[in-house]
């Protein structure tokens, strides 16, 4: 019985080192098929982010009003500085990416988490931008806010002009979202069989 019990743990290891092989080569030709893609995808943000962060930082206009520049806005203010972090961000995992090594989960766990932060650092930056700009445009009568780029026009057309580059790049970190998720989640077998309950629920089983 204890020999029998052996050679069943022996066959149990080797299927599972079996598995694992197939998952890290499943996760390598997955990486393999959207390299270029994804290496030129990292790339273009990092024109269009400090494309925008340069456009936003040389925005100021004077006239017999005033002085208004980017700086006396919070909402502009935050997206100089997330555009500077993600061009650095589209900078490192461009040269990350473009260098094949082996693909393991937790690598790619780590690509798919940053990606998620970075996507959502730049799409809010550029949001609260875009509802300065309709604010500047449009007034609130609510609370009696009046338009000011009738008065401000060149600070209100560089705005809208980094502010429309910085959705550039966020359409850029979304499609590096969708490929950095289907190289993590494409290395995950379906359930076997055995991982089914009593009742045919179906239990997730993931690679570890």
């Amino acid at each position: 019985m204890s020999k029998m019990a052996e050679e069943k743990a022996v066959g149990a290891a080797g299927a599972a080192d079996a598995a694992q092989q197939q998952q890290l080569a499943a996760g390598e030709a997955a990486a393999a098929r959207v390299r270029p893609v994804e290496t030129l995808l990292r790339a273009a943000p990092l024109g269009l982010c400090v494309a925008a962060m340069a456009v936003m930082l040389k925005d100021q206009q004077t006239n017999e009003y005033g002085t208004v520049a980017y700086s006396d806005l919070g909402g502009f203010k935050y997206l100089v500085y997330a555009n500077g972090l993600c061009a650095a961000y589209s900078l490192v995992t461009a040269f990350y990416t473009a260098v094949p090594r082996p693909a393991t989960v937790s690598r790619s766990w780590v690509v798919f988490l940053l990606d998620q932060v970075f996507t959502y650092l730049i799409l809010a930056a550029g949001a609260a931008a875009a509802e300065l700009l309709y604010l500047a445009y449009n007034g609130d009568k609510e609370v009696t806010w009046s338009e000011a780029c009738g008065v401000f026009g060149s600070f209100c057309r560089q705005a809208r002009t980094s502010v429309g580059i910085t959705f550039g790049s966020v359409l850029c970190f979304i499609l590096l979202s969708l490929i950095s998720s289907y190289r993590l989640f494409s290395a995950y077998e379906a359930p076997p069989s055995s991982a089914l309950g009593n009742k045919g629920v179906e239990i997730a089983a993931y690679p570890r």
